[in-house]
């Protein structure tokens, strides 16, 4: 009777770590796929180095056009 009695309480303790274990292993699988997802995204919302520079330089050329456009301007101001 004492032997049921323990291969009881260590069949239920055994199932409980077993189904513990199982429930962990799940969360992790999700949190994996949560993870996958955030980088998909955030690669899709922030860009590159390379397209950051390419950026400034179209800004600073147009920056620079505009500022001979000024420097003209007011060469053309003195004259008159």
């Amino acid at each position: 009777m004492d032997m049921t009695l323990w291969n009881i309480v260590l069949t239920a303790g055994l199932a409980f770590i077993g189904w513990w274990g199982n429930t962990l292993y799940a969360e992790i699988r999700a949190q994996a796929k949560l993870l996958s997802k955030t980088r998909e995204e955030f690669a899709k919302e922030y860009v590159t180095k390379q397209e950051v520079h390419n950026d400034i330089d179209r800004l600073m050329k147009r920056l620079d056009a505009l500022d001979a456009k000024i420097d003209r301007l007011i060469e053309n101001q003195v004259r008159d």
